[in-house]
């Protein structure tokens, strides 16, 4: 059974989300050019760059290719670019600092400790993203509130401090698919026959690094295959953090793991959400 047969449930008032969705889109290219999608590649991000296609909104679509990802993920871009008719930016890490991460640390130092986890996002994701987002005034992302206790509190519209020049600056952060559910997301999908990620049919429902991703089981919500080892305080990779995600302390947020890859097997769907 795939993740449209278990998954795509509408919520009674999904017409006017989708409504609001394409509204806020619209008006936010209008009023924060130029402005640009960051695609992770997610069924919510494959949401959002339809609806952009759909809305005929002057934004690019770009993704951070962290050298981590798996193939299925990367095959979506050239799916995305034949769909909709688009350019896929691509930003990558510095090759050098990756190869003397993984010289010092070794290719499993994400389970070694918090910091070092978070150092290989930093590069990986932080400093590549940074790139992408140079000289953009706003990027569209697929939040949702649902997907955390982390993003609960997220809005359509966020505005973030930067530095421009030397000089302090916002940069807005849009949402469109703030007050989705997961339900929605999957029946749009069905409706309108999105690309996603085959990995999604074997219940990962969010999809990082191959190293850090790993399936979900009954109960587990969302983000419960991402960084599994660690404690739910420290489950962001920074990209949508506040300021980054910080130093963070080692104890309770890490444990160390004995066996860092479990087998994926006997895996059942994750929980259902309530639409």
């Amino acid at each position: 059974m795939g993740a449209i047969s278990l998954y795509a449930k509408p919520s009674v008032n999904f017409a006017q989300k989708l409504a609001a969705s394409r509204a806020l889109l619209i008006a936010s290219s209008a009023l924060y050019p130029p402005i640009t999608q960051a695609s992770s590649l997610g069924a919510e991000d494959m949401v959002v760059t339809h609806l952009i296609s759909d809305t005929r909104i002057p934004s690019s679509v770009f993704v951070l290719d962290t050298g981590m990802l798996h193939a299925q993920t990367l095959a979506l871009i050239g799916q995305l670019e034949a769909r909709y008719g688009i350019n896929v930016e691509v930003y990558r890490p510095d090759a050098a600092v990756a190869a003397t991460f993984v010289a010092d640390n070794g290719n499993d130092a994400m389970y070694k400790s918090l910091s070092l986890r978070k150092t290989c996002c930093d590069f990986r994701k932080m400093e590549p993203l940074a790139r992408a987002l140079e000289g953009k005034q706003a990027w569209i992302t697929g939040l949702r509130r649902e997907q955390s206790n982390a993003r609960a509190e997220v809005h359509d519209v966020e505005h973030q401090p930067i530095t421009v020049n030397g000089q302090p600056a916002t940069r807005a952060k849009i949402n469109p698919l703030a007050d989705w559910t997961w339900g929605d997301v999957w029946h749009f999908i069905q409706e309108n026959k999105v690309p996603y990620n085959p990995l999604h049919d074997e219940f990962f429902p969010s999809i990082g690094c191959a190293p850090c991703t790993r399936a979900v089981t009954l109960g587990e919500d969302f983000r419960s295959g991402r960084w599994w080892w660690e404690q739910e305080s420290a489950k962001e990779c920074g990209l949508h953090v506040e300021g980054g995600h910080g130093a963070g302390k080692e104890l309770p947020a890490f444990e160390a793991l004995s066996s860092p890859l479990p087998p994926l097997v006997s895996r059942i769907p994750v929980k259902e959400i309530p639409a």
